[in-house]
């Protein structure tokens, strides 16, 4: 696989998880009333993370948001943080890939700039999905306490005789929707890191080392070389010193 097809993969799959997480996150169906125990109803009742929902049996469907921050549950909030969180990475993540895909040149951009700029998409893209799967899971878990836990109030007492009815919810359609844009995020960003290393420029060419002479005194002929060293020079000034206090006697002539 070519590295631009690599990198233009984990570019849509990643796209399409950020669009998921974003549907996902402004979705009411998050939660959704059971029917097991009465499937004919005359009101059907869902909520998000926004507002809640009553849909009525002549079609009429009223949502009433959610109008306090303070009052709702902790762990509603928290899903709400890791939701909007991985929209933000999501973006900057598809801000940053855009601008990194191979076929787009701006400017004097070389390829060691846009493969680091893909792997900074790749691992934002990476961390966005792992927030939209941890946030639906946590909101998953608080449905499945509270289905069991509403269960347990409905059918206590002596000989198993129901005193309260409660109303209990089971997964929406928009918990899917999470798992699966999450779930995308991860694949592209993986896909974009590996398309990476592709991008990366390889060095052929070495860096070329210049050895001078270690000493002064060793010189190169054509001929052959010669060494000299201090030792000889001192015993050739020597010489010409011995030379010149012993004169001979043609010196004088």
């Amino acid at each position: 696989m070519s590295t631009t097809l690599c990198q233009m993969m984990g570019f849509m799959l990643s796209t399409l998880g950020f669009a998921g997480c974003i549907a996902a996150t402004g979705l009411d169906m998050w939660s959704t009333q059971d029917l097991y125990d009465n499937p004919v109803t005359s009101v059907f009742q869902y909520e998000g993370l926004w507002r809640s929902c009553v849909k009525q049996s002549s079609g009429l469907t009223e949502c009433r948001p959610y109008y306090t921050i303070l009052g709702l549950p902790a762990m509603l909030q928290a899903v709400r943080a890791l939701m909007i969180v991985g929209i933000v990475l999501g973006a900057i993540g598809l801000l940053v890939s855009i601008f990194a895909l191979k076929c787009i040149r701006i400017g004097n951009m070389d390829d060691s700039a846009k493969a680091k700029m893909t792997l900074t998409s790749g691992i934002m893209f990476i961390v966005s999905g792992v927030c939209a799967i941890a946030g639906v899971s946590v909101f998953a878990n608080m449905l499945v306490t509270n289905f069991w836990m509403s269960a347990a109030n409905m059918y206590s007492g002596m000989g198993g005789m129901v005193q309260t009815v409660q109303t209990r919810y089971t997964f929406g359609s928009a918990l899917f929707v999470g798992w699966v844009a999450g779930g995308l995020d991860v694949i592209g960003g993986i896909i974009m890191c590996i398309a990476c290393r592709g991008l990366a420029p390889e060095e052929t060419h070495y860096k070329t080392v210049s050895y001078n002479a270690s000493g002064h005194n060793v010189a190169y002929r054509t001929g052959g070389y010669k060494t000299s060293t201090i030792y000889d020079s001192k015993m050739k000034n020597k010489n010409e010193d011995e030379a010149q206090s012993h004169p001979s006697k043609y010196d004088y002539v």
